[in-house]
């Protein structure tokens, strides 16, 4: 399956801006996902500015392609990750048809995203 899948390693430092939840976040160019719980929106951005509150990860995605069945994948690679790195990670799911259908985004801490990415391709690709 990885080998039908498109790999992208996105450049820089990403991070979460939290927001309360009756002041939703602007939607930007530079916003690759929003979530939300009852109590704040969270909005997946590039790092502008370093501050020592914030979490600082690397991001990676998939895009399968079209009548790939995916399913599984999220939970076996975020445990094949978890196995190899010691560390969790974070994946964030959306949809677009005209390219297939669901995709991921992967987050991990900035520091191991060179090594999470030599995991991945590390994998059997048939």
């Amino acid at each position: 399956m990885i080998g039908q899948a498109d790999l992208v390693v996105h450049d820089g430092v990403w991070c979460f801006e939290e927001s309360p939840a009756d002041e939703p976040p602007a939607l930007t160019r530079e916003t690759l996902a929003v979530v939300r719980d009852q109590e704040s929106w969270s909005r997946l951005v590039p790092l502008t500015q370093e501050r020592d509150d914030v979490e600082r990860f690397g991001i990676f995605s998939f895009h399968f392609a079209d009548q790939v069945d995916n399913s599984g994948f999220v939970g076996w690679l975020a445990t094949h990750l978890k196995v190899e790195l010691g560390t969790g990670v974070f994946v964030v799911c959306g949809s677009n048809r005209a390219r297939g259908g669901i995709y991921d985004y992967w987050g991990c801490p900035i520091d191991l995203l060179d090594q999470a990415i030599a995991v991945v391709r590390a994998l059997p690709v048939s």
